[in-house]
């Protein structure tokens, strides 16, 4: 036994020391990086006074250029801009990734444990100035006051670079109530709204503008001046994972509410007080083969419905009619429905023919990210390059054919040194790169960046303002719907004695009729989500989505139904997809559908504080039978559905 524990702990060290060498070979790579890159700091931008007016000389020559100088027209400053930049230059300025910050708003240069997702993204210096490049993301949420602080610092290494482009900084959508990785990032310190899902069943596009304004400005006061978002997919596939982005399945109302999404980032025209939106999946992302998701292989989006043209309309009513300033192409591969079977942002058919020929589409078209290379941490795969249709291809012909289809920018690369030897080679014409660069420095002078770069620290004060809280709750209230009220149950008197099961005690504590035990309680009240069946995929990655089975297994079916059949109970069940759930509707005496609001509006609805006023965005079907039988590309057809599109009850 002894030598058991011994070796035991010989094995435990070994690994110890494995990993301590492996992070210390990636700290010393990524000093490397840094140090190599931090040779090209250049000065920061004089000012130069002409005529009374104030100029950044960007490129530090001690006159000032037609880009520098705000009194020109944006056309004549980007060609002037363009004539200057060095091919690597414009290499560069085709990627966006993700950037790490320090929890104090330093520049993130090297990997630190304290720092994880420094792992994952390359030093600042390294990606701007060592790779000329000048859009980037961020997954993280420090402090505001430390995230203003960052994006300033990094604005100032841009300014440093040869010719000063400033950065272009985006986010994942942060506004919703709960925390969901890979879809969108948690900021408590930004008003709190339900889900998209939950926007469209308030019926109230009005109110989506509202919070587009809003959101508009609490990212402005951080820096972010581009929007990874609305998603403009149709949920025609119950079991696609990504659902909970989506206005829903039906077309129309998806079109209103994307419409109503991106007017309120942008405004009615694009300036320098707008957030710009990169509507995202063309050609819609719904109609995923088996609801698997096209992130990961084989990535194949079908239309046994013949619906293709259906999935269209949010963009054309939508997104184009709003101006939407960027385009991203989603992943999948649209079976049989283009000249070549290959993912939409290699798809030529899509990108140049559809989007550019026939919509005149002119903006930034921005590939989904990870087309071209896997992601890797410490050399594990988080996710495959989602290279459909093209897997045998190099990474640098996979480039090539992004390029030739159509596609400006690369979304999660940092390779613009392949860009590089593709112009070199021939294989792309630098006539063809400039193209993609007007567009992409368009939107930079049109957002004001060139001229006023940095935020003001006092800026934050928008943030928790208490009107935008309101309106947030708001949202939340009216994204909620009643599908079921036995005998009027609800509203609950406020003598009711309740129990609460599934629920955030934080956020129930003002309650005073919640009792601490089912026995003492005349009513449960139970909150469940939606069933989850991606525990046991192959790629970290993939576990995050929601895909597979829409109805609980038995186990757990049981163990619900044990809870609603021993007193009145009245379940409410947060959809992030639509979930089968009759046996659970049939022994509920009230059904409450949840798009993610806060626990506290959830009781002030049951207790009659307010009235239900929302409506389901998507069908949820009767079984999984018939979820089955339904046509990926085809809504709300399923047979005989618990409970249709539209459905919501009122007091």
């Amino acid at each position: 036994m002894k030598k058991f524990f011994k070796f035991l702990g010989y094995t435990f060290l070994s690994i110890i020391g494995l990993i301590a060498i492996l992070l210390t070979v990636v700290y010393v790579k990524s000093y490397i990086a840094y140090k190599d890159a931090a040779k090209l700091i250049g000065k920061e931008a004089p000012i130069l006074k002409i005529d009374g007016h104030d100029f950044r000389d960007l490129n530090k020559n001690g006159k000032l250029d037609a880009y520098e100088d705000y009194r020109v027209s944006t056309e004549d400053r980007i060609t002037n801009l363009i004539s200057q930049m060095t091919l690597e230059e414009k290499a560069g300025s085709m990627f966006i990734t993700m950037a790490a910050m320090n929890s104090d708003g330093s520049l993130s240069e090297t990997q630190s444990i304290l720092n994880p997702i420094s792992y994952v993204v390359e030093g600042n210096t390294a990606m701007v100035l060592g790779k000329n490049m000048n859009h980037l993301n961020t997954l993280q949420s420090t402090s505001p006051e430390a995230m203003v602080t960052w994006h300033n610092n990094i604005q100032k290494l841009a300014e440093r670079s040869r010719l000063g482009i400033p950065l272009t900084l985006a986010t994942d959508p942060r506004h919703g109530v709960p925390n969901a990785p890979g879809a969108s990032i948690y900021s408590p310190f930004f008003s709190s709204w339900p889900s998209t899902l939950g926007l469209a069943a308030t019926r109230d596009s009005n109110l989506v503008r509202a919070f587009g304004d809003i959101a508009r400005q609490e990212y402005k006061a951080l820096g972010f001046r581009l929007t990874l978002s609305p998603m403009a997919d149709l949920a025609t596939e119950p079991r696609w994972g990504r659902i909970n982005g989506t206005f829903g399945e039906d077309a129309e109302l998806a079109a209103t509410m994307t419409k109503a999404y991106i007017l309120g980032f942008q405004g009615d025209s694009i300036n320098e007080n707008s957030v710009e939106c990169m509507v995202k999946h063309f050609a819609g992302g719904g109609p995923q083969e088996n609801g698997r998701d096209a992130h990961f292989p084989p990535g194949h989006q079908v239309y046994p419905g013949n619906n293709f043209k259906y999935h269209l309309i949010p963009f054309e009513k939508g997104a184009f009619a709003a101006g939407a300033a960027q385009v991203m192409p989603y992943y999948g591969l649209p079976v049989g429905q283009t000249s070549e079977d290959v993912g939409f942002g290699y798809n030529k058919d899509i990108i140049t023919g559809l989007l550019r020929n026939t919509y005149h589409f002119d903006g930034i078209v921005c590939t989904d990210w990870g087309l071209v290379t896997d992601a890797k941490i410490l050399g594990y795969t988080l996710k495959p390059a989602a290279a459909h249709g093209v897997e045998n291809l190099t990474a640098k012909q996979r480039m090539g054919k992004i390029i030739n289809a159509g596609c400006d920018m690369f979304g999660g690369e940092a390779l613009p040194n392949v860009v590089v030897e593709l112009v070199k080679e021939g294989k792309v014409s630098e006539k063809r790169i400039d193209s993609s660069m007007r567009r992409i420095l368009r939107e930079k002078f049109r957002l004001g960046l060139f001229d006023h770069p940095y935020l003001d620290p006092e800026g934050v004060k928008v943030i928790n303002n208490p009107t935008f809280a309101a309106k947030g709750i708001e949202a939340q209230q009216k994204s909620l719907v009643l599908l079921k009220n036995e005998s009027n149950i609800l509203p609950l008197k406020s003598s009711t004695k309740i129990f609460l099961e599934g629920f955030n005690k934080e956020e129930t504590k003002e309650f005073t009729n919640v009792v601490s035990s089912m026995e003492a309680a005349d009513l449960i009240i139970l909150k469940i989500g939606t069933p989850d069946n991606a525990g046991s995929e192959k790629f970290i990655l993939q576990r995050l989505f929601n895909h597979g089975s829409l109805a609980f297994s038995d186990k757990e079916e049981a163990r619900l139904l044990k809870i609603i059949q021993s007193k009145p109970t009245i379940t409410v069940i947060n959809l992030q997809r639509p979930a089968v759930i009759p046996n659970i509707n049939k022994s509920s005496k009230a059904l409450i559908a949840d798009f993610s609001s806060q626990d506290n509006v959830i009781l002030d609805l049951i207790m009659g504080k307010f009235k239900p006023t929302g409506k389901l965005p998507f069908e949820l079907p009767s079984s999984m039978d018939e979820v089955l039988k339904q046509k990926e590309d085809v809504p709300y057809d399923t047979k005989n559905p618990l409970y249709k599109f539209g459905a919501g009850m009122g007091y």
